[in-house]
């Protein structure tokens, strides 16, 4: 088995600590970095520096390797060690100033995006299928029930005689009634599949900028693998044309957190407005305005996240406004998939990541500038 590259230097020593734990996960799994990177279709020198500590991986890499582990020893991790390290993996990302992490995170939810896109494609085609399956067997059936009404229509004096032949006609219409309702929710369905895969494209199309955003800020002189920490001036501020600055509205009921958030957004030039509840948030929406996006904690006493959610995408003066979660409970697909279902047009799992938060809050707010120029032209009236 290859050896692990040493640890990076003059790492923090929460990444070192993390570091040193992920390590020993890798080594109980008993393979070489080149052998684990093809079996769970990753590039070998990141995962290098996943275990030198100079790139701080997803999770979702770290429960990889539990899950490999416990494959190789036959006996589970207990939640005890698992949470161990997930308290490792929340304080090293909060250390880390790399954007690395950050496009790690944003290609992973990039991927998640286009696989609804992808999967909502091929639901149309099997929906589109079988609407046409059935409206032509509506078809067959009205043919033989005009061509049954036509006979009765012209021997009106053997009707009863008709009928008794013809035993199937009720049958036939009762059958031609339940395939209409049949096309009627198919209807509904294939326009609801249509509307997450526009969405979904969306979120696709949205990510792409982000990642543009957190590549741009890589210095171009400095090989991926040696990558320096950049501090926390993270992505530039989007280009602002006259008018009020744009205010970010950021919920959560946690001081600290809001704390956190403020000082990862300072260097950005938006209005910051935060609120520690789902009703002060309303209520904020109702005080002002230009608002370009919404950071939304899910996890709130009395008014949680989808909750408050739900309020501001009814009225209409703020439905428009992305809104972004963001979730201690993972980026477990149930919990993404709900968030979106509520109204969000993007999501983040805590601990965030700086560098994923700043170029997230930064491109909606170029979008939210790029859509007032237009509509400032006459190009984009206003709902």
């Amino acid at each position: 088995m290859s050896e692990l590259h040493p640890l990076g230097e003059n790492l923090p020593e929460e990444c070192r600590v993390f570091a040193v734990e992920l390590r020993k996960l890798f080594l109980g799994i008993g393979v070489s970095v080149r052998r684990y990177a093809v079996r769970r279709h990753r590039d070998p020198s990141t995962i290098s520096r996943f275990l030198n500590g100079t790139r701080i991986p997803p999770w979702e890499f770290v429960f990889d390797l539990f899950t490999d582990l416990a494959e190789r020893r036959g006996v589970a991790p207990t939640p005890a060690a698992i949470e161990l390290v997930r308290e490792l993996h929340r304080a090293a990302v909060r250390t880390s100033r790399s954007p690395g992490h950050a496009m790690e995170i944003l290609q992973i939810q990039l991927a998640d995006a286009d696989r609804d896109a992808r999967v909502s494609m091929a639901h149309q085609d099997v929906l589109g299928e079988a609407l046409l399956d059935l409206k032509h067997r509506i078809a067959d059936l009205e043919v033989r029930l005009n061509q049954a009404e036509a006979a009765w229509a012209t021997e009106r004096a053997r009707a009863d005689a008709l009928e008794r032949d013809i035993p199937d006609r009720e049958e036939l219409i009762k059958e031609r009634d339940l395939l209409q309702q049949e096309v009627r929710r198919l209807t509904e369905e294939l326009d609801e599949v249509r509307l997450r895969g526009r969405l979904a494209e969306d979120r696709c199309l949205v990510l792409e900028r982000q990642l543009a955003m957190v590549e741009s800020q890589r210095p171009a002189a400095v090989p991926q693998q040696e990558e320096e920490p950049m501090g926390r001036e993270g992505p530039a501020a989007p280009q602002r044309a006259m008018g009020p600055r744009p205010k970010i509205l950021v919920v959560d009921d946690q001081q600290n957190n809001l704390l956190a958030m403020e000082a990862v957004l300072a260097t950005l030039d938006q209005e910051l407005v935060t609120a520690t509840s789902g009703q002060e948030a309303l209520k904020a929406l109702l005080d002002h305005d230009d608002f370009a996006v919404i950071l939304l904690d899910v996890q709130m006493p009395e008014m949680d996240g989808y909750e408050t959610a739900a309020h501001i995408k009814r009225r209409p003066r703020n439905r428009d406004i992305p809104i972004i979660f963001l979730t201690a409970m993972g980026s477990d697909p149930e919990h993404s998939s709900r968030g979106y279902a509520a109204g969000a047009v993007d999501y983040m799992a805590k601990p965030f990541d700086p560098w994923a938060l700043r170029a997230k809050v930064s491109v909606f707010t170029e979008i939210f500038l790029e859509r007032r120029q237009r509509r400032s032209q006459g190009e984009d009236p206003a709902d």
